[in-house]
């Protein structure tokens, strides 16, 4: 078992598993979501999360990692901030994140990338956001074996992962 953060593109990772940050309708986005689509060949991912749609905030899914260097992968839909209470927004941010883990597992990953989820266009401050991520990937790893990354895209989060870890 071991977790690293790294600042990089997701969609260049080599493990099993990557996890988009999905929309509830597993429809093309933008920001991570719309590069994975796009790395992974756009309607061949639209077509096999068609057959998945919809999901709830929280639940995950898994999908082929069609041209990526992932094997899978893990659609989850982590919530928009100012919808929901902050305890509630927490719940169901720290549900995104086990879910996928639980997903992986589930399917004999050994390895999995996270993006930050939620941290984008859907609000959830970065601070915030890490702290629950750090938290819910540490709680499963007590008691499952999987390499886990946590992939952050711009240097000022990257920088502010460091004191959390």
């Amino acid at each position: 078992m071991s977790f690293t953060i790294v600042q990089g593109d997701i969609t260049k990772m080599k493990v099993d598993a990557i996890v988009n940050a999905a929309n509830t309708e597993l429809r093309m986005g933008g920001g991570v979501c719309g590069a994975i689509f796009k790395a992974a060949g756009a309607a061949q991912l639209q077509a096999a999360c068609d057959k998945l749609a919809p999901i709830k905030t929280g639940e995950a899914v898994i999908t082929p990692g069609f041209g990526l260097p992932a094997r899978f992968i893990i659609h989850t839909a982590g919530p928009v901030y100012h919808h929901c209470s902050k305890e509630q927004s927490e719940q169901l941010l720290r549900a995104a994140y086990i879910n996928s883990l639980k997903i992986a597992v589930e399917n004999n990953c050994e390895s999995i990338a996270f993006p930050l989820i939620s941290s984008g266009i859907y609000g959830y401050p970065k601070d915030e956001a890490l702290q629950v991520a750090i938290s819910a990937i540490k709680d499963f790893l007590t008691d499952h074996d999987i390499h886990v990354t946590l992939v952050l895209f711009d240097k000022s989060t990257y920088i502010m992962s460091r004191e959390y870890l």
